[in-house]
């Protein structure tokens, strides 16, 4: 079954940059594995936070900030910093993003990454059904 069309929605809603979803085309058009040219896509075009599951909320919040969505917003994510939890630190981004209609998004990669993306918060939920219709698994909010 050819998917490509739900690959290149999931990438427009994630992010406009039309590279993420040249690297996904690549990866289904070789054989390869389009979740990894998602992850690696977004994170060549500055969209995607990787973190590592012992980081603490004060590298979440260094990583969110450099995100063009949220460095446009520059929230103040304080309370983000005052966990060392990533899942109670990434609700706490949701929240606060949440106000300006974004949500994070965390893609379920290996078991101890923790790649996030924010998104507009109309196309949340529609990413998390494509990424489950593909496959693989997306967490709203943390």
């Amino acid at each position: 079954m050819d998917r490509s069309g739900d690959w290149k929605r999931l990438c427009a809603l994630i992010d406009d940059d039309e590279a993420v979803w040249h690297a996904v085309e690549a990866a289904l058009e070789a054989g390869d594995d389009p979740w990894d040219a998602l992850i690696g896509g977004l994170d060549d075009a500055g969209a995607l936070a990787y973190l590592q599951v012992d980081d603490t909320g004060m590298e979440l919040s260094d990583a969110l900030a450099q995100l063009p969505r949220v460095f446009a917003l520059q929230p103040d994510l304080d309370e983000v910093t005052d966990t060392d939890d990533l899942v109670a630190a990434t609700a706490a981004a949701d929240r606060i993003l949440a106000a300006a209609a974004l949500r994070v998004v965390r893609l379920v990669e290996e078991e101890d990454a923790w790649p996030v993306v924010v998104v507009p918060a109309t196309g949340a939920s529609d990413i998390a059904g494509l990424v489950t219709e593909l496959g693989h698994q997306a967490v709203v909010g943390g």
